[in-house]
């Protein structure tokens, strides 16, 4: 790799660029009721902002994962800086539900474009230990969560409106992108960077089946996340405290997620989490009393901490022909599934509370009633990957043949 090139300085711009990313989730969550009321929108409705936002996610890396190799991590940050500012400035100054959903996208458009852009960066400049410094770099996105559930509470507090929990991002996403703009590059050397080659290796059956547990791994984690406002607004608990201490359990466990990763390997984590994500998620939905949706959130945590990470990790190890477009493309089907499940997710709340309030419950109590029950479908999603991974883990020393050798 060339001298010039400062592994460590591009390695904590791509971090600030991430905590960015975080954070749009994390504010977006916070203030979901404040645009409900301010644009006489309803759940369904608000999960279609939500959906563009994770739409625009998987358009900008199938669009990166296949121009990777020609354009390079520079160009596609520049996209990701330029995305960003409109989106953001786009949302401060939006009329009503058209400007939201058009924002969204862009916001969704720039955080594809960072993902797209500093995975394979990453890979490729730490080849003998690859999934231990994606967690680390991953780290960075419970950890923006921790940081905009944080800002959006106290702004809130303070009486701060939405308008500016939305431009306070406009910060960091300025230093990220002077930070990148004065590093040079590296050529990339150790990822496989044929196109057509890419491109021939995505219709191998393991990648095939990790894409399809993506849907399933994405949604787990952002499926509570995204809607946990709506969902615990009523149970007693901080929506926003729990999010963040949710994120900042995850941020600790990604940071040391080395010597879990060697000692299971990474299918033996990824199964793990699916058995710890499926008892928090549905222990939440029957929880009464907050010291039981606080437990519940703890062990949610730790279950849902590796999947992202350790599932672009596994395509970058284990399937390396694939390149930046396997990862980009792993990650957009993800976030894809995110943006299909949102608006059904706010039906399920929509639905459920329609049908309490029918029966003479109080408004507060119906939106609990409903945040339940939302939260008992969503056990589903990590139920099937406990099987899903199980096949995979019985699989496991067939997959090692062909792993990348590790440090």
């Amino acid at each position: 790799m060339d001298n010039s090139v400062s592994k460590n300085k591009l390695f904590v711009a791509s971090c600030i660029s991430l905590i960015v990313t975080a954070m749009t989730f994390a504010i977006r969550a916070g203030i979901l009721t404040d645009l409900g009321l301010q644009f006489d929108l309803n759940d369904t409705q608000l999960g279609y902002v939500n959906s563009l936002a994770f739409l625009g996610f998987p358009v900008a890396t199938v669009f990166g994962g296949l121009l990777y190799n020609l354009l390079g991590a520079r160009k596609l940050m520049i996209m990701a800086f330029a995305s960003h500012i409109i989106g953001l400035v786009m949302t401060i100054y939006a009329g009503g539900f058209v400007t939201l959903l058009v924002s969204s996208f862009f916001i969704g458009f720039a955080n594809g474009s960072v993902e797209a852009a500093c995975n394979p960066l990453i890979a490729d400049m730490y080849t003998k230990n690859r999934t231990e410094m994606l967690n680390k770099f991953h780290v960075w996105f419970p950890g923006g969560i921790v940081i905009g559930a944080i800002t959006s509470k106290v702004m809130s507090d303070y009486g701060l409106g939405w308008e500016s929990q939305i431009a306070i991002m406009l910060i960091p996403t300025l230093i990220y992108g002077y930070l990148f703009f004065k590093e040079d590059f590296p050529e990339s050397e150790h990822i496989e960077t044929n196109t057509a080659t890419n491109i021939q290796s995505l219709f191998n059956p393991l990648f095939l089946f990790i894409a399809g547990c993506m849907t399933l791994t994405a949604i787990s984690e952002f499926g509570p996340q995204q809607w946990i406002e709506r969902i615990l607004g009523n149970s007693g608990v901080s929506p926003m405290i729990v999010l963040a201490m949710v994120t900042g359990i995850m941020a600790i466990g990604r940071y040391f997620a080395g010597p879990i990763i060697h000692k299971l390997n990474p299918i033996g984590v990824l199964l793990m989490s699916a058995i710890l994500t499926t008892v928090a998620v549905y222990s939440m939905s029957i929880a009464d009393g907050s010291i039981m949706i606080y437990l519940g959130a703890v062990l949610f945590a730790f279950g849902v901490c590796y999947f992202w990470p350790t599932m672009i990790g596994f395509v970058s190890e284990y399937l390396p022909k694939t390149g930046a477009l396997g990862m980009s493309l792993v990650g957009g089907v993800g976030m894809l599934s995110s943006a299909i499940w949102q608006p059904i997710i706010g039906s399920w709340l929509d639905a459920e509370k329609e049908t309490a309030l029918a029966s003479g419950v109080a408004e507060n109590a119906a939106e609990l009633i409903a945040g339940k029950a939302a939260l008992g479908n969503m056990a589903y999603f990590p139920m099937a990957l406990i099987f899903l991974f199980g096949l995979l883990f019985l699989m496991r020393k067939k997959l090692e043949k062909n792993r990348i050798p590790q440090s």
